[in-house]
C-alpha cells in the first residue's frame, strides 16, 4: 500500500474511469462501478488505498453536495404538502423496522438497549445511493420515488437519536435517560431553525449582492461557503451534515440564481459523490463474507425481507396500494450510511459481540452494492411480491407517468417520420419558436442537453428528446432525412457551429437557420453552411428602429425597404460597437421565463379545485398543461379540475413560478 497521495490519487482515478466505463458499457449503474472499485482497491481486497479521515470527511461532502442539488428542486410548500410522507410514513417506517429488529436481536441474546441501537443502524437507507438511482431512473417524481425521499429525510432526523444512544452506551452509561434524547433533538431543532431563517431572509439579498459584482469564482466561493455552512450548523448540533445543506438548498430554490447555483455545485457534486461510493465499498470485507457465508446471507436476506415489510405495512396503514406500498419497500429495503456509523461505532467499543457484529456490518454494506440492482427492477420485484397483474399496473400513476414518458417518446419518432421542423436547442428562443409553429399547423421535434427542461417538455407532452445536437446519430434519430428546417437556437456560435457542419455532414440541402448573439462569428456560422444567420442584437435594433420611424410618422413602405436592405447586407450597417464595462462576452441573461413541472401530492390544496380558482389566489402563470396518467390536456380551461397525481405544466417567472407553486400546494 502507497503513502504517496498522489500516487493513491492516481490509482484511484484509473480505477474509476475504468470500472466505471465497463459498468456503464455493460448498461449496469455507475454507482455499482464505484462500489467495485472500493471494494477491489480496498483494505479487504488488493489493499492499494485505505480509507482516511480526510477521504471519509470528503465522501460525506458528497452526500452534502447531492441533498444540496436536491433541495434546490424543492420548495418550503412542497415540504410542508409532503408532512404526511416525511412525519407519518417515516415514522412508521423507522418504528416498525426498529421495533421488528430489535425484537429479534433481544431474542437472540442481545441486551435491550443495544437491541434499539441495532434496530436503528438497520432502519436506515442509503440517501445517497437510492436519491442517485431514481434521478438517473427518472423516479424521483413519481409516487414511490416522492414517498421514499419523505422517509429517507425523517431517517436523517430519526438518526440522531439512535446516535447519542450509541454514544452512550460506548461510554458505559447504562443509567441512559430519554431526556438526553429529548435535548439532543430540541438542539437540532434550533440548528434546522437557524438554516431555514438565514436562507429565507439572508441568502437572497447576499446572492444578489454577489451576482452582480459578476465575478464568476466569486459567485461560486459564495455557493460552497452557503453548502458547507448550513451542513455545519447541522452537524455542530448533531443532526446530518445533509439535512442542513437539504435545507439551504430548498431555501434557495425559491430565488431565480437556482439554475444557476446547481450549475456551479454539480461538478463538486459528482465528484466527491463518487469518492463515497468508492469508501463504501472499501468496507467490504471478503475474508468475512467467506468465512460466515450463509450467516451474511440470512443476515442479507432478513434485513430486505423486513425492511421491505415494514414500509409495505407502513403504507398500507397510511391508504397507500398494495403494489405502490411494496415498490416503496423495496427501493429503501437496502442498508445505509447512518446505519453503518451507528453499527461501527458500537463494534470499535466491542458493545456488540464481534461474532455477530462484523457479518452484520458485512450484510449491510453487501446490501448496499446490491441495491442499485434493486433499485433497477423495483417495479419488476413489486410486481412479483405483490402479485400484480403486468396490465393492472397501469393505473398506478408510475405507470402512468412512464406510459405518458413512452407516449411523447413514440409521438417525437412519429412525428420524426413526416415532414417537420428540428428546433435545435429548446430555451427561451426554442420554446418561442414552437408556439409559433403549432399555432400555424407546423410538426416539430426539438432536442436539448438540459435534463430538467426535457423533463418538464415532456411532462407537457411536447416532442422534446434529450441529446446532443451536434451528434450525427442523435440528428438521424429525430428525422434530419425527413426535415424542412433546421433552428439552431443555442447561443453559443462555437456550439452552433458544430451542429451546422453535422448536419451538413448528412444533408446539404435543408434550410439552417441560426440564432446569434451578435456578429462576432457570423463569416464563420455562413461558411460552415448555414442558410441564414439571425443576430438578435441587431435584430432587436433594427425592430426598434422601425417603430421609431412609424412613430415619426414615416410612410410604411419606406421603413420596409430600409429593414429589407438592411438585412440583405447582412446588418453591415449596424456594425460596430462600443463596449462598456458590463458588455461582457460570452454571457447571457437568465430566461426571464421557463417551464416548471408540479406533481400533486396527496393534502396538496389544488386537489378538487379549478384552475380559476388558483389563479384567484394570485398565481401569475400561464397554465401550458395538466398530464393525467398518459393523458396531456394542452392549454386547459379554466373550468379544468385538478385531481391527486396530477402533473400541472405552467409557464411564467421564476418568482411567479414560485408563488403558484405554493398556491398549488398549500392554498
Amino acid at each position: 500500500m502507497t503513502e504517496d497521495p498522489l500516487a493513491l490519487a492516481l490509482i484511484l482515478l484509473a480505477a474509476t474511469v475504468v470500472v466505471v466505463t465497463l459498468a456503464r458499457r455493460a448498461g449496469l449503474p455507475a454507482i455499482l462501478g464505484y462500489l467495485c472499485v472500493g471494494a477491489l482497491l480496498g483494505p479487504y481486497a488488493f489493499g492499494a488505498v485505505r480509507s482516511t479521515e480526510t477521504t471519509q470527511l470528503l465522501s460525506e461532502l458528497g452526500v452534502v453536495f447531492l441533498l444540496f442539488t436536491l433541495g434546490l428542486e424543492f420548495s418550503w410548500p412542497r415540504m410542508v404538502a409532503m408532512r404526511r410522507d416525511v412525519f407519518g410514513i417515516g415514522t412508521a417506517q423507522v418504528v416498525l423496522t426498529a421495533t421488528a429488529v430489535a425484537g429479534i436481536a433481544w431474542l437472540l441474546g442481545t441486551a435491550p438497549l443495544p437491541a434499539i441501537a441495532i434496530g436503528g443502524a438497520i432502519a436506515m437507507s442509503s440517501t445517497a445511493i437510492i436519491l442517485q438511482q431514481l434521478t438517473e431512473q427518472s423516479e424521483i417524481n413519481r409516487t414511490h420515488g416522492r414517498i421514499a425521499f419523505g422517509v429517507l429525510l425523517f431517517q436523517d432526523l430519526a438518526f440522531v437519536p439512535f446516535l447519542v444512544l450509541a454514544g452512550a452506551l460506548t461510554a458505559g452509561d447504562l443509567q441512559f435517560s430519554p431526556t438526553r434524547i429529548a435535548a439532543s433533538v430540541g438542539v437540532g431543532a434550533l440548528a434546522v431553525a437557524a438554516v431555514v431563517f438565514a436562507g429565507r431572509f439572508l441568502l437572497r439579498p447576499m446572492l444578489y449582492e454577489i451576482a452582480h459584482s459578476r465575478l464568476r469564482e466569486l459567485f461560486t466561493l459564495a455557493v460552497l461557503m452557503v453548502a458547507l455552512g448550513a451542513a455545519w450548523v447541522s452537524h455542530a448540533a448533531g443532526v446530518s451534515m445533509a439535512t442542513g445543506a437539504f435545507l439551504a438548498g430548498m431555501m434557495l430554490s425559491e430565488t431565480e440564481y437556482r439554475h444557476q447555483i446547481e450549475s456551479v455545485i454539480k461538478p463538486f457534486r459528482d465528484i466527491l459523490l463518487g469518492l463515497f461510493f468508492v469508501s463504501v465499498g472499501m468496507l467490504l470485507d471478503g475474508a468475512v463474507l467467506a468465512r460466515e457465508f450463509w450467516l451474511v446471507a440470512a443476515l442479507f436476506v432478513g434485513m430486505l425481507a423486513i425492511k421491505t415489510a415494514s414500509m409495505t405495512i407502513a403504507g398500507r396503514i397510511f391508504g397507500m396500494p398494495t403494489f405502490k406500498a411494496v415498490r416503496t419497500g423495496l427501493v429503501l429495503a437496502a442498508g445505509g450510511e447512518f446505519g453503518i456509523a451507528i453499527l461501527t461505532i458500537l463494534i470499535k467499543d466491542r458493545v456488540l459481540d464481534p461474532e455477530f457484529a462484523q457479518p452484520l456490518l458485512v450484510a449491510v454494506v453487501l446490501s448496499m452494492v446490491a441495491s442499485p440492482f434493486i433499485l433497477r427492477q423495483n417495479r419488476t420485484l413489486a410486481r412479483r411480491l405483490s402479485r400484480e397483474p403486468a396490465n393492472n399496473d397501469s393505473g398506478s400513476s408510475d405507470a402512468a407517468s412512464s406510459t405518458g414518458a413512452a407516449a411523447v417518446e413514440d409521438f417525437a419518432v412519429d412525428v420524426a417520420s413526416r415532414e417537420h421542423v428540428i428546433l435545435c436547442g429548446f430555451g427561451r428562443v426554442g420554446q418561442s419558436m414552437s408556439r409559433v409553429l403549432v399555432e400555424q399547423g407546423h410538426e416539430f421535434v426539438a432536442v436539448d442537453l438540459d435534463p430538467a427542461r426535457v423533463r418538464a417538455a415532456r411532462a407537457a407532452g411536447l416532442p422534446v428528446l434529450y441529446g446532443d445536437s451536434s451528434d450525427e446519430e442523435v440528428l438521424d434519430k429525430i428525422g434530419l432525412e425527413h426535415a424542412s428546417v433546421v433552428v439552431i437556437t443555442f447561443a453559443d456560435p462555437s456550439v452552433a457551429i458544430g451542429i451546422v457542419q453535422a448536419v451538413r455532414a448528412l444533408r446539404a440541402d435543408v434550410p439552417i437557420l441560426v440564432r446569434a448573439q451578435d456578429d462576432t462569428r457570423l463569416q464563420d456560422l455562413l461558411a460552415a453552411g448555414a442558410t441564414e444567420v439571425v443576430p438578435e442584437t441587431f435584430e432587436a435594433s433594427v425592430m426598434l428602429a422601425a417603430h421609431a420611424l412609424l412613430l415619426l410618422r414615416q410612410p410604411m413602405s419606406r421603413v420596409m425597404r430600409l429593414l429589407g436592405g438592411i438585412r440583405r447586407e447582412r446588418y453591415t450597417a449596424l456594425r460596430g460597437l462600443l463596449r462598456g464595462d458590463h458588455d461582457l462576452p460570452g454571457t447571457e441573461n437568465e430566461f426571464s421565463e421557463e417551464l416548471k413541472s408540479i406533481v400533486l401530492p396527496p393534502g396538496a390544496w389544488a386537489i378538487g379545485r379549478r384552475l380559476d380558482e388558483v389563479k384567484s389566489r394570485g398565481a401569475a402563470v400561464s397554465f401550458a398543461a395538466v398530464r393525467r396518467g398518459s393523458i396531456v390536456g394542452r392549454d386547459p380551461g379554466p373550468e379544468t379540475m385538478l385531481r391527486q397525481g396530477d402533473v400541472v405544466v405552467i409557464y411564467g417567472t421564476p418568482e411567479a413560478l414560485e408563488h403558484a407553486e405554493t398556491v398549488l400546494l398549500t392554498g
